[in-house]
């Protein structure tokens, strides 16, 4: 892939520095060429001919042709996400289910959850970590019963987190474990969010969605498919994800959008970042690394009562230290002045020492100023305190505040 984008990007400068004719024209032949060999190369979703018929600009994105934008700015998008809702299409995402008597013990020696204290079809966040405590992945965990667990990992670590949890569960399986595992392959995935997103959903449901609450699951029929859905998502919004047979996705995507009457735009991956910055939530590769634990970034809260007790997860000691010591870096949410800062954007004390790096950054769409996420030292992390980032060589003034930057609103009940 990174081939054949070289190549497109060498026969643009070529046609640019050209004069023109006959070199010109084998220069845009070549990138032709080399575009659309990399555009085979990239996976499509179920509704990939929808996105583009509805005005999607499609962009690489972890190996898939996504739309970044529809017809409407990225501002303009996060901005209706807020106010009415956005229907996103998130099929890149990995589906898979764990299913046996030992699926719970087998998943907790992976992540930092306490999935055994989960109600039957509730979730939680959670983290895999590796042996020195770092984050491989994080993922959203439901306990469909004893013997079912349903997650979604990130689509830019599908490999290594299905090749992790692979050779775990063959270890596991030698040992005499019972838990095997589905890729749900055979479905899309489709993220409902915004203020709109419950009263829409509910004309295609039975359900009585008024009794689903944050981070609940059900399979249920949906649109006359059999859908499991999760009242969650990736905006702060209320929303649900919904995962849909992949044959009945359009339907379902045309039917959510005409129920609305129009409130509910189609929305891109442009949008998405902002909103999920705006609520302050991580994006992995960015603000989580395989070098940064649960505890530096934040999540501490995402670690059981009983595992912090008991460990019994890869890095567990590293982990459990640093709850008890405190880490060496914490991830913070920052104001700045003067242009946004962007990932790997220096962080700086007043007499210029480094102090940490911005991880997430751009212009909020709501709250009309920069908003940015980072790691700083420990003993800087303190909302209102202030340094300095560095943007394009200069320095400008930054502050430590809470997070999120907006409000949720996630359903937790009339």
């Amino acid at each position: 892939m990174r081939g054949l984008l070289a190549c497109a990007t060498l026969a643009r400068r070529a046609a640019a520095s050209s004069g023109g004719g006959a070199a010109t024209s084998t220069a845009r032949r070549h990138l032709a060429g080399a575009a659309e060999a990399a555009e085979a190369e990239l996976k499509k979703t179920a509704l990939y001919d929808f996105h583009v018929a509805h005005g999607g600009k499609m962009v690489p994105f972890a190996g898939w042709s996504m739309p970044i934008q529809y017809k409407d700015s990225i501002m303009d998008s996060t901005l209706n996400c807020r106010a009415n809702g956005s229907l996103f299409d998130v099929s890149h995402m990995c589906g898979l289910s764990l299913h046996g008597s030992q699926a719970i013990p087998f998943l907790e020696s992976l992540v930092v959850a306490d999935v055994a204290a989960l109600k039957d079809g509730t979730g939680s966040l959670t983290v895999f970590t590796n042996d020195k405590g770092g984050a491989i992945d994080d993922s959203v965990v439901t306990k469909v019963t004893d013997k079912h667990i349903y997650l979604v990992v990130n689509a830019g670590c599908r490999d290594k987190d299905l090749a992790h949890i692979g050779a775990h569960m063959e270890a596991f399986q030698k040992k005499g474990g019972d838990v095997k595992w589905h890729i749900h392959d055979e479905r899309s995935l489709l993220a409902l969010q915004g203020p709109l997103a419950a009263p829409t959903l509910q004309y295609l449901t039975k359900e009585d969605l008024s009794k689903m609450y944050f981070s609940d699951f059900k399979i249920i029929e949906i649109n006359g498919s059999t859908c499991f859905l999760t009242r969650t998502g990736y905006t702060g919004e209320d929303g649900f994800e919904i995962s849909v047979p992949s044959e009945n996705a359009v339907d379902l995507a045309k039917a959510l959008l005409e129920k609305s009457e129009g409130k509910v735009r189609l929305t891109g991956l442009g949008a998405r970042d902002s909103l999920r910055l705006e609520a302050g939530l991580c994006l992995y590769g960015n603000d989580m690394e395989q070098h940064v634990t649960p505890v530096e970034a934040g999540l501490s809260w995402a670690i059981g009562k009983r595992r912090k007790a008991e460990g019994g997860f890869l890095g567990a000691d590293v982990i459990l230290k640093q709850l008890k010591e405190g880490p060496k870096i914490r991830r913070v949410g920052i104001f700045s002045q003067g242009p946004p800062p962007r990932s790997h954007s220096e962080i700086v004390s007043s007499t210029g020492e480094n102090i940490g790096e911005v991880t997430s950054g751009g212009f909020s769409p709501c709250l009309k100023k920069n908003i940015a996420m980072g790691y700083v030292k420990n003993g800087l992390h303190k909302a209102g305190t202030e340094f300095k980032v560095v943007v394009r060589g200069k320095s400008y003034d930054a502050v430590v505040t809470k997070m999120p930057f907006v409000p949720t609103k996630y359903y937790k009940g009339p």
